[in-house]
């Protein structure tokens, strides 16, 4: 392809960069965008859109572009980046994206981190104001941060001709940025973009550092005392047809790719505007080797300073034409623009009736102006409120609710001078409500780019105004244009198919005025209709577009319909910025109990719960899971096995009004409890449905210890200080978890009092000297510890806690004995299962009360109140018909039933839809059992018992599987195991 470089710039020294895009191998320059150097190559089409398929083009050159969206492949993929901001590097490899990514197959071996820092200045932007306005804040002293999002300070002065101070103004940012990098107590931070804005004027930011710093990207969390917003403003689109298509692009953008990277983004190009900034990018495409082929101004009039003739040098070569606007685009064989139609324009309203005298022009690039929108984004999430400004056409900051002040281009400021001046004021306000000296320093001077153009070295630069413009002059319109207002936003017509709004949602006029059409008034709801302003962008160019078009099409003032609210990220910002260094094991850190090393040492594998890695099954040589989960299983029933149990959760309750505390948030008394005595409860939330269960053991009068299953064991610490510190402030209770305070090795089956009499001989352990849920302290294997006779499997079993440090003796202990077998959760599991014992979130799913458990008798009858107990009254919770916990017998004895599977009442199965009656919610293989069973919940399941249903499992058309209803206890009814 034919190089689109600018003969003679100054970035065709950067080094050469290879680069592969969509496939095809190019080269490009350092201090290239990705954008730019596709534009140097020639590539015209960078993608196509998500849903139309159209052919889609750079149309930006920074964060508010729309199309060009990319995937970097190597050296990771990352997906959904611009590629107006992605800086090219030597092997990059990128491909193009139609609006959706794919997610990397691999982990992401760079390393993303965080800072905390406190400013008294933060400045936002280092374009003219906010370079001015951080030297004046630095210069009293005050701790200041620069904070700007490209490589390089200056914001658009790379983009133009301008001076300050006498030289060029990238020159010029570079010295500012040099003076504060000798201030202490200033920091600048380049390729930094500030994305949140929030009360107390906290700020987030994400710093790109690239693949060779020790961590590719930084999120700041900044805390500052004062926030100068010199975020400057994004050109605004026009809609017209086909202004979708490759070569059509905001003449801002056009005119930063040739001055700024040395790239011309076409060879004859047609200028399409409203305001007067798009001269001025003339003009300078002109003297890049541009021709510019006409200039189509919306307005009737083009003040004479603005002619071809005030550009000496620089004549345009075709003609200007007032009150005329372009009504389609042509497209040539790949899809980009080839030609550009225009008409005169003397109507209003929204029809193309007063379209007349059209036209075709040849060329292959559509520079569109519609004026300048203010980024008032991030003052707008710190609260601020924003006004219309009907001379600009613009929204602006307005009352300001934290100390925030925007400056220059962000508040409607467009003169460089004025920029410059305004930024100074500002920083200098900031400096000195922060508490430091105002500094007095000079106001940088500035030649216009027009006088520039021509001048000496002898001609004196020009002197700024005394006073900030607060309206544009050089660069924009100072007055409204002549012709109606939405000249500005859209070019009228009588079908609105192809005049695009949001182009990376492909939301056209046509879509909004459906939505006004049904009947839509608010932006908000038009938004969510169409999806307008949703994307990457987050509505940078269509959100006010949005606005005018809606505001038009319902009779609105656009003053009074408003903006769409402004939402944090301001920025696309990778989840990987956001996570930084908690992801994997910091992310939920793995825990384990202290005995861990010695299920590694023999054999175990674990499953997580929680953040836990517990034991789930201990397999010898040969073994599959299935065969060793049996044979734990033979040997708890049969003998004496022993779990690691140390994950339960584990809340010391402590306090004078404990016993009440505990007595509202269970369904059963604990305050009754004696000291030494254990009892199971219940809570439920308010709604009446079980969040958790576990043991109360009461340790004082003042004090009892409460157990929660492994993976609840936060949210009902959380639970209880809510319900504490919001609801019951009077109580004198004090909560503490304990759980890593202790390791617990559960001891359980017939020959379990025998082992524990070995171990702790002074401890009476028959019957009647320890019963059944009651604890003692002890010295087991010499080590001091409390024992409870608790039993999660329907088997005699205690439960001996020791401190963690101990945790690890006291198993080697157990297991020294020979006569104890280990098992895992899954053996557990299947214990359980056999006796009907629930598992909190396997058994339930937020809908289930305690009756539906068949657990009616832990619900008090004696307490006034407790948290759920209201709800039990209601119709709903208490009908005959609710899902029942269960157990299911399928007629092949050999058949696991998948947990999930869904059980209905009939079969051959009718037409779609089929009523399921409830599902499997736990599925095991019995060695105590002889045969498969499961647990589940069916509707009205106590009244089914004996009843036969069935359970789809094959293919449509085959036959479901038929199971029998018993009871939920398959195992030991009578509970005559648990006594020994």
């Amino acid at each position: 392809m034919t190089s689109r470089r600018r003969d003679g710039h100054p970035a065709h020294a950067g080094e050469a960069l290879r680069f592969r895009y969509d496939g095809r191998d190019y080269e490009g320059r350092a201090g290239d965008t990705l954008a730019a150097a596709l534009l140097a190559n020639g590539v015209r089409v960078v993608t196509r859109s998500a849903g139309l398929d159209r052919p889609r083009g750079v149309y930006a050159a920074w964060t508010e572009e729309p199309n060009a969206l990319v995937q970097i492949e190597k050296p990771f993929p990352e997906p959904m980046l611009q590629a107006t901001t992605v800086e090219l590097y030597d092997g990059l490899v990128a491909t193009g994206l139609r609006g959706r990514g794919r997610l990397a197959d691999r982990p992401d071996p760079a390393r993303y981190d965080a800072c905390h820092a406190h400013c008294d200045v933060l400045v936002v932007g280092a374009g003219p104001a906010g370079l001015a306005a951080a030297s004046a804040a630095a210069a009293s002293g005050a701790r200041v941060i620069l904070a700007d999002d490209r490589p390089a300070a200056g914001g658009s002065l790379p983009d133009t001709g301008e001076t300050v101070d006498g030289v060029p103004g990238a020159r010029w940012a570079a010295g500012v940025l040099a003076e504060l990098a000798e201030r202490p107590e200033a920091r600048v931070l380049t390729c930094t973009s500030v994305f949140g804005h929030y009360d107390d004027n906290y700020l987030v930011a994400v710093e790109r550092r690239g693949e060779a710093a020790a961590s590719r990207e930084r999120i700041w969390r900044i805390r500052a005392r004062r926030v100068v917003l010199a975020t400057g403003a994004h050109e605004r689109p026009i809609a017209f047809a086909g202004n979708d298509l490759p070569g059509v692009m905001l003449a801002g953008a056009a005119r930063a790719y040739a001055n700024r990277y040395g790239v011309l983004a076409g060879r004859r190009a047609v200028v399409f505007t409203a305001n007067d900034s798009a001269y001025e990018a003339a003009r300078d495409l002109a003297a890049a080797g541009i021709e510019i082929a006409a200039v189509i101004d919306a307005r009737t009039t083009v003040p004479a300073r603005l002619e071809p003739g005030a550009f000496p040098g620089h004549v345009f070569a075709g003609p200007v034409l007032p009150g005329h606007v372009v009504t389609g685009v042509g497209a040539g064989p790949d899809g980009s623009v080839a030609s550009v139609t225009v008409s005169a324009f003397s109507g209003s309203g929204l029809s193309g009736s007063g379209l007349s005298g059209e036209r075709e022009i040849e060329a292959d690039l559509l520079l569109v102006s519609g004026g300048w929108n203010p980024v008032v984004h991030l003052f707008s999430q710190s609260g601020g409120a924003l006004r219309f400004d009907d001379g600009l056409g613009a929204f602006l900051p307005g009352v300001s609710v934290q100390p925030v002040e925007a400056v220059g281009a962000a508040r409607g400021v467009f003169t460089l001078a004025g920029c410059l001046e305004d930024g100074a004021a500002a920083g200098a306000r900031a400096a000195e409500a922060a508490g430091f000296p105002a500094p007095q320093r000079p106001v940088p001077t500035v030649i216009p780019a027009t006088v520039a153009a021509g001048r000496t070295a002898a001609t004196p630069p020009v002197t700024p105004p005394a006073t900030p413009s607060a309206t544009p002059s050089a660069t924009l319109s100072a007055t409204p244009p002549a012709t109606p207002p939405m000249a500005l936003w859209l070019v009228p017509a009588d079908d609105y198919g192809t005049h695009f709004v949001d182009l990376q949602r492909e939301v056209t006029v046509a879509d909004v005025m459906r939505a006004t059409g049904s009947g839509l008034r608010s932006v908000e709801h038009v938004k969510r209709y169409t999806t307008a302003g949703t994307a990457h962008d987050q509505g940078k160019l269509s959100g006010v577009l949005t606005s005018a078009i809606v505001a038009h099409a319902t009779g609105v003032e656009i003053g009074d319909l408003g903006t769409t609210t402004f939402r944090a990220p301001y920025v696309p910002v990778s989840f990987a910025a956001l996570a930084g260094r908690d992801r994997g094991a910091l992310h939920d850190p793995v825990r384990v109990t202290s005995l861990h090393s010695w299920h590694v040492a023999h054999g175990a594998l674990f499953e997580n719960v929680g953040q836990w890695k517990r034991p789930w099954y201990y397999p010898r040589p040969g073994e599959d899971m299935d065969t060793a989960v049996l044979r734990e299983c033979a040997a708890v029933r049969d003998g004496a096995g022993a779990m690691d149990a140390s994950t339960l959760g584990k809340i010391d309750v402590q306090g004078p009004d404990a016993g009440e505390f505990l007595d509202r948030l269970y369904t059963n008394m604990m305050s009754t409890l004696k000291v030494g005595a254990v009892r199971y409860g219940v809570m439920c939330r308010a709604d009446g449905m079980v969040f958790d269960d576990g043991t109360v053991m009461r340790l004082a009068d003042d004090r009892f210890l409460a157990t929660t299953t492994t993976g609840n064991a936060a949210a009902v610490l959380d639970w209880m200080e809510e319900w504490l510190q919001t609801e019951w402030p009077s109580l004198r209770v004090s909560l503490t978890s304990v759980t890593e305070h202790w390791a617990t090795v559960a001891l359980a089956g017939p020959r379990s009092r025998e082992v524990l009499a070995g171990l702790a001989p002074g401890l009476a352990v028959d019957a009647a000297s320890f019963p059944f849920m009651t604890w003692r302290d002890a010295e087991v294997a010499g080590l001091a510890a409390r024992v409870c006779r608790i039993s999660f499997s329907g088997e005699l079993a205690y439960e001996i806690n020791v401190t963690a440090w101990d945790g690890l003796a006291l198993w080697e202990a157990v297991m020294g004995t020979g006569a104890v077998t280990p098992y895992g959760t899954e053996t557990m599991h299947v214990l359980r299962a056999e006796k009907g014992y629930p598992i909190i979130g396997q058994d339930t799913d937020g809908t289930v009360t305690p009756a539906d458990l068949g657990m009616d008798w832990i619900v008090s009858k004696k307490k006034a109140d407790f948290v759920g107990r209201r709800s039990f009254s209601r119709p709903d919770t208490s009908r005959p018909d609710r899902k029942h916990l269960v157990g299911l017998l399928p007629d092949d004895p050999g058949l696991r039933l998948p947990e999930g599977a869904q059980i209905v009442a009939v079969s051959p199965l009718p037409e779609p839809p089929v009523r399921a009656l409830g599902h499997v919610t736990s599925s095991y293989r019995s060695a105590a059992l002889g045969r498969t069973f499961a647990l589940a919940l069916v509707a009205g399941g106590r009244d089914r018992i004996g009843e036969r249903l069935y359970v789809p499992l094959g293919p449509p058309g085959d036959d479901p599987v038929p199971v029998t209803v018993t009871g939920p206890v398959l195992y030991d009814p009578e509970g005559a195991r648990r006594d020994g």
